[in-house]
């Protein structure tokens, strides 16, 4: 597995793979054992300025490619994915410590948006509209952008980066990917390795691991990239969408969230239980859509959290390569030592700890927490880490107004015995997903999939791939002869 890592710890820039100028290395751990997996030169604000003019290069000539040879690039893309998913595995594993299950379901994923990229290098079209002038015929076309560039976070970087990556390449725009510096490789050059292989032409996709320590706002601010898909913090994320704003690119932001998981009076609490103990504890709570508030009507609280309790008491915790693991480690001792400060200030706030996680280097154990007050600072926040809020309510009212008291809304879920009723309260809780009688952490490639408020802005997934990708232009055909004022 090491060679796999070093083999990788490169730039990849115009199709060459070359070590970065910069002064200093990312070193790329593995979060649970704290082995060095590469190190990585980090590349200067020069090359990324190289990235970006290759792809500006190579683009025009690529979206012209007839749209089923590109189709094909996606396609071989998929089939190398599938020839080595068994190796892609292990790297998401060794590099962010993902569980067996968590690796496989990220997988799973990516295929999937492999083969919805594929299917959209036909979805490009145009339209022919209605003109009240006469014999003036109006045609709209759906064009490439140009060049995108991409900046992905470490939770499910091979998956998260493949999904803007893949339809902005299908749609015939180049691309300039940025992964996080604790996952280079499983975000970053592996993504370049797999449409190396599956012969996409060089210049098209180029990656650069570096930090902003080295290249400021570069990345961002360089002329060349019509648009920026962010996936990150919010608080990033500001910042992105200031800097795109003041040079006037598009900016897709998908950012964080603090979904509520809502239980009912009338709901199933064992199915309502296994929901919110994965929607909550899913590779270790480092995930957007995680419900890190679990709301419950006090006509079933007693039991939901009985049983809740039980069941994260159950889970195994440890070497995230064993299979039969529940909980991993954090991606990094920082964010480790953060969710354990969080739980002590939290408890000693008052809450009460119904399990007290506790960290061994970056694994940190299950925590539970209920009692707390209305005002409590953690409920308004992200917590990026295995711990759940247990908050009661009285009635469907109450619970909505606990939901929407939050600065996000990403996702959602509602657990009761009446469909149209768990509909009925999902239409109120202001978010840009939410799921009935199931978990919060879902995503399919054609639905539209995205947040409101501080969860982000515009929307990726099927058609609207196309509104992040692609720009419209239009052009009107006079076919007799208008008749001007003077």
């Amino acid at each position: 597995m090491t060679s796999f890592f070093t083999d990788l710890a490169q730039q990849y820039v115009d199709g060459e793979w070359r070590p970065g100028k910069g002064s200093w290395d990312i070193i790329d751990f593995n979060p649970y054992s704290g082995e060095k997996l590469a190190s990585i030169t980090v590349a200067t604000a020069d090359e990324v300025d190289q990235a970006y003019r290759a792809a500006e290069r190579t683009q025009p000539e690529w979206a012209d490619t007839n749209p089923y040879a590109r189709r094909a690039v996606l396609e071989k893309a998929l089939r190398v994915v599938e020839e080595r998913e068994d190796e892609i595995g292990e790297a998401i594993v060794a590099e962010l410590g993902g569980t067996r299950l968590k690796a496989g379901f990220e997988l799973h994923l990516a295929k999937e948006f492999l083969r919805e990229a594929a299917q959209l290098t036909l979805r490009s079209t145009g339209q022919i509209l209605p003109s009240p002038t006469e014999c003036k015929e109006n045609r709209v076309y759906r064009l490439p952008v140009g060049v995108v560039g991409v900046i992905s976070p470490f939770n499910f970087p091979f998956l998260l980066s493949l999904k803007s990556v893949a339809p902005a390449l299908a749609l015939g725009n180049a691309v300039v990917l940025k992964p996080h510096q604790n996952t280079p490789i499983c975000g970053g050059t592996l993504i370049a390795k797999v449409f190396e292989e599956a012969g996409l032409p060089a210049g098209l996709l180029n990656v650069v691991v570096t930090d902003i320590a080295e290249i400021g706002d570069s990345l961002l601010e360089h002329p060349v990239p019509q648009v920026i898909s962010f996936t990150g913090s919010d608080r990033i994320g500001r910042h992105v969408a200031r800097v795109c704003a003041a040079q006037l690119k598009r900016a897709v932001l998908e950012l964080g969230g603090n979904s509520a998981l809502i239980v009912l009076d009338d709901a199933d609490v064992d199915y309502a239980v296994d929901a919110a103990v994965f929607s909550r504890y899913i590779h270790q709570g480092q995930v957007c859509m995680a419900a890190n508030r679990i709301l419950v009507d006090r006509a079933v609280e007693q039991e939901f959290t009985e049983k809740f309790v039980a069941k994260v008491a159950s889970l195994r915790v440890g070497d995230p390569a064993d299979p039969a693991t529940h909980i991993g480690p954090l991606i990094s001792s920082s964010q480790a030592d953060a969710v354990s400060k969080l739980v002590e200030e939290t408890v000693a706030a008052g809450a009460t700890a119904l399990l007290h996680g506790r960290a061994e280097g970056n694994v940190v154990s299950p925590s539970v927490l209920t009692g707390l007050a209305a005002d409590a600072p953690v409920l308004q926040q992200e917590i990026f880490g295995p711990v759940a809020l247990l908050v009661p309510f009285d009635g469907e009212d109450e619970a909505v107004r606990i939901a929407n008291d939050t600065p996000y809304g990403l996702s959602g879920a509602v657990h009761t015995g009446n469909i149209e009723r768990g509909v009925r309260v999902g239409q109120r809780i202001r978010t840009g997903m939410i799921h009935i009688n199931d978990g919060t952490v879902h995503d399919e490639p054609i639905v539209p999939f995205g947040g409101e408020k501080n969860s982000g802005l515009g929307r990726l997934n099927g058609e609207s791939m196309l509104e992040a990708f692609t720009t419209q232009k239009w052009i009107s055909v006079q076919h007799g002869r208008s008749q001007f004022p003077f």
